[in-house]
């Protein structure tokens, strides 16, 4: 179809619209065109062409709108004047970056020679702008980024973080955005590790905090700009991931913390600086020691305390308070960290969250599992059944609370962590604080006895269901030969996932609490085992699995002490 045919075929209305608005393009554009020769030619031409706008009254839709010659006629030189797209290449690259660099120079210059006027560098700084903005083209071809680096322009950008005019650092974060996308850099891995490795080595988190302490939120170019600032963060991040300590020693965290602290009401920033906060702690403990240092748990609990009378309002508000209590249970796997959450009063804020009933109660189930964990957690365990903390624990260890959304955690994890929590008290707690936990075995007619066997057997339908399929692929893979070790260790991951991990905590509560318990424990434990067609040696035998696989390698010496303590209570159990 040439253009003559294409101007001539009408659809009905739709089609109607496009044909007006191009023949509007056309009078703009042969108006602008005019304007060289005169503007009252142009206005006359605008006048003339506004005829040929109108749809004739005999016409119908089907027809269509008539184009005179002439119009067609300057429709066919407009698209024979059109140049051709040139494909963005290296030299183009090189010319674009020399004069990028000229106008970097010429506004440093502008700025010296007038500093106090404005006026007189303003139009330097627009120039400067729409430079910064050409260089987008190069984030859709990552090969290049190696071109950029080699002529240092990447440099020359990370020095306009600090340009006097906000707008023209803001400018640069949106490209620095572009240019670390992480669909962007999967194009071109030599590309990617280039250009991460020259922000890195010049301090692009650095400059970032730097920039981002003099922006105001309250504008909407410079909250953007924030939101890019983080999403760099995020970029490189994903792709290098021990990139995540390097943020955090330039002052990173200092930075989110000071922003958690603002007296600035709930936005998108917000959020995601406690996303980048989680993806910092989540597998660092550099990281974590340095929270620590800074006192990072103090301001999380501050954080956190918010929701102990208040739901969240949005679900974007829900994500946030359950990152902050996230960031808190990474924070409690550095060990140190759990005397800053004990003086911080971490385990009387988390009482009351369970008291209170709100929303954020799962997360103070999970923090609270977290922080009594191992020997480390002893004190804690200690404080917890001091500050009554039992009276609030054992109504959910006997009913775990209906999630409030979909999103939120399920009721079976809320009891898995539960049972987490009371294996731990059990494990950790001595004298009056372990006869504390015992007496409450034997309330209202050794109820919470009954709930544990309720829980036995229910996790152990569940494991009994993946041994039988793993017990079907060690028989396959033993007609290829031998399994190795890794494979085994792979059966018992799948089998931890599936329940045993869960069945084990709940089993070891059992052994506890009927070797250090009342008789009165002992019986009824026995009689429900019995009940249930169930044997103690079941129960043994679970256990005795869980002590072969308890412990940290790094510490053999701890490692084979907990074995033994483990070994010795099944031997008592009968």
């Amino acid at each position: 179809m040439d253009v003559g045919e294409l101007l001539a075929y009408q659809p009905e209305k739709p089609g109607q619209k496009r044909k007006i608005g191009i023949e509007n393009e056309v009078s703009e554009k042969a108006a602008s065109t005019s304007t060289k020769k005169g503007k009252g030619k142009a206005n006359n031409e605008a006048k003339k062409a506004k005829p040929a706008l109108k749809q004739p009254e005999h016409s119908t839709p089907d027809q269509g709108i008539s184009v005179s010659a002439a119009e067609r006629e300057k429709i066919l030189k407009l698209l024979e004047e059109e140049p051709e797209v040139e494909p963005f290449d290296e030299n183009m690259l090189r010319k674009m970056i020399l004069q990028f660099e000229k106008k970097v120079i010429k506004n440093q210059e502008m700025r010296v020679k007038f500093p106090d006027s404005p006026d007189k560098f303003m139009e330097s700084e627009l120039e400067l702008n729409d430079a910064v903005q050409e260089l987008h083209v190069v984030a859709t071809q990552p090969d290049l980024y190696p071109v950029l680096v080699e002529l240092k322009a990447v440099q020359s950008l990370l020095g306009l973080l600090s340009h006097e005019n906000t707008d023209i650092a803001i400018a640069v974060v949106d490209l620095l955005q572009e240019l670390t996308d992480v669909d962007s850099l999967t194009e071109s891995e030599e590309g990617a590790n280039i250009l991460i490795d020259v922000l890195n080595e010049h301090q692009v988190i650095a400059l970032l905090v730097q920039n981002l302490d003099r922006l105001d939120e309250a504008v909407k170019e410079e909250h953007d700009g924030v939101h890019n600032s983080l999403a760099i963060v995020e970029n490189i991040c994903e792709l290098r991931p021990e990139f995540c300590t390097i943020a955090a020693r330039q002052n990173l965290l200092q930075w989110i913390l000071k922003r958690f602290k603002a007296k600035i009401p709930f936005n998108a920033n917000k959020l995601y600086a406690s996303e980048i906060l989680a993806i910092l702690l989540q597998d660092d403990d550099e990281n974590r020691k340095l929270l620590g240092e800074i006192d990072g748990i103090d301001v999380l609990l501050q954080q956190v305390a918010y929701y102990k009378r208040h739901d969240p309002q949005t679900s974007e508000e829900t994500e946030y308070m359950e990152n902050h209590f996230n960031c808190l249970c990474s924070a409690l796997l550095y060990a140190p960290n759990r005397a800053k959450f004990l003086k911080g009063e971490g385990l009387q804020l988390m009482n009351l969250i369970l008291r209170e009933k709100k929303a954020s109660r799962t997360g103070a189930i999970k923090v609270l599992d977290f922080s009594l964990q191992g020997d480390e957690g002893a004190e804690n365990c200690a404080k917890f059944v001091d500050i009554l903390g039992l009276r609030n624990l054992f109504p959910i260890f006997m009913k775990p609370s209906k999630p409030r959304s979909k999103a939120s955690a399920s009721r079976e994890e809320i009891e898995e962590r539960i049972v987490s929590i009371v294996a731990s008290l059990l494990r950790n707690c001595a004298g009056q604080q372990k006869q504390r936990i015992l007496a409450k075995f034997t309330e209202n007619d050794h109820e919470k006895v009954d709930r544990l066997i309720e829980l036995h057997l229910k996790y152990k339908e569940k494991v009994a269901v993946v041994d039988e399929e793993v017990n079907k692929e060690r028989k396959t893979l033993r007609n290829y030969g031998d399994i190795d070790e890794e494979q085994e260790e792979e059966f018992y991951m799948k089998r931890l996932d599936a329940g045993l991990f869960t069945l084990q905590l709940i089993d070891y509560a059992i052994v506890d609490v009927t070797v250090d318990g009342p008789p009165s424990i002992h019986d009824r434990v026995m009689q429900l085992l019995n009940m249930r067609n169930e044997t103690a040696k079941t129960i043994r035998n679970i256990l005795r699995e869980y002590a072969e696989n308890i412990g940290d390698d790094n510490d053999e010496e701890a490692r084979k002490r907990e074995q033994q303590k483990l070994f010795d209570l099944v031997e008592k159990f009968c």
